[in-house]
């Protein structure tokens, strides 16, 4: 018997690719909000973010979890608590390309 249940555990995916580009979890990207649905939407325009999860749902979208790269609170976005850890469509963020003189792996 399996014990997966999804709706407490979506799949997670290694990787995704976006007009050829490869997106996996420590990518940097920068954020793009098509929604406009509230001020979040507007104050993260433009902002940079690391990828912490690429989860898919029941309709097979793909959703990117960020966790802003200026938050004080971080280490909580990448425990995926509320208001620390956003959600975004592959078609919401830019890659950003990786910055040579950094010395973590990518």
């Amino acid at each position: 018997m399996n014990d997966w249940n999804p709706l407490l555990d979506p799949p997670r995916l290694e990787r995704v690719y976006v007009d050829g580009q490869e997106l996996k979890p420590g990518d940097r990207v920068r954020l793009h909000p098509q929604g406009r649905a509230d001020i979040l939407d507007i104050a993260l325009e433009g902002k940079t973010a690391t990828i912490e999860a690429i989860e898919q749902d029941f309709e097979e979208r793909v959703y990117l979890g960020v966790v802003l790269d200026d938050d004080p609170g971080r280490d909580l976005g990448q425990m995926r608590q509320p208001g620390h850890c956003f959600y975004f469509g592959i078609e919401e963020v830019e890659r950003l390309q990786p910055d040579p003189s950094s010395t973590e792996p990518s």
